[in-house]
């Protein structure tokens, strides 16, 4: 294997996690906003010089803010729990898959070199990407796909990747406790 990449590692998304960042930050703006009616409604009441008419949309923008910040807390709570499950069934379907590879790659026969070339590969990688990452000639990384396809007894890529999967939706993803 080459100590450039490791295939095992999962391959990173081109765009940024998606981090709550925004939604914290109007949050916070509205935490602003509502200390602010909230402060002006104090003072007109003290001042005892406010009419109903102008009390009365100033009171309820403030309520509304007191919701609208109670409802988007909700939310991002809720959001952050989703995406934490989400990353979880990730992480359960990824190793599931990295024993079904390990146990394809074992019944077949691989070399480690083959078993890191089939994992690239497996991964979605092109051939001229295999060879750079693994500092090799493309012809190299093309023979060892040869004997993958032929010791696996595939055509090619889709089925290669169609053996796995079917393999991993035939059996659970989580090991039965017991």
């Amino acid at each position: 294997m080459s100590a450039t990449a490791d295939p095992a590692a999962p391959r990173r998304p081109q765009q940024a996690e998606g981090r709550p960042l925004g939604l914290v930050a109007l949050i916070l703006f509205q935490c602003f906003c509502t200390a602010f009616f909230v402060y002006d409604v104090t003072l007109d009441l003290d001042e005892g010089v406010a009419s109903l008419l102008h009390m009365l949309p100033e009171c309820a923008a403030t309520v509304g803010l007191v919701l609208g910040v109670g409802f988007e807390v909700h939310a991002l709570v809720v959001l952050l729990r989703r995406q934490a499950r989400m990353a979880q069934s990730l992480g359960v379907a990824a190793g599931a898959m990295a024993e079904v590879m390990e146990a394809h790659f074992r019944r077949w026969g691989l070399t480690p070199s083959e078993q890191d070339v089939a994992t690239f590969t497996i991964k979605g990688f092109s051939i001229a990407e295999i060879a750079e990452l693994r500092g090799s000639a493309e012809g190299t990384v093309k023979t060892h796909l040869n004997a993958i396809y032929r010791k696996a007894g595939v055509q090619g890529r889709g089925q290669l990747v169609s053996v796995l999967i079917e393999d991993l939706l035939g059996g659970p993803l989580v090991a039965e406790k017991g």
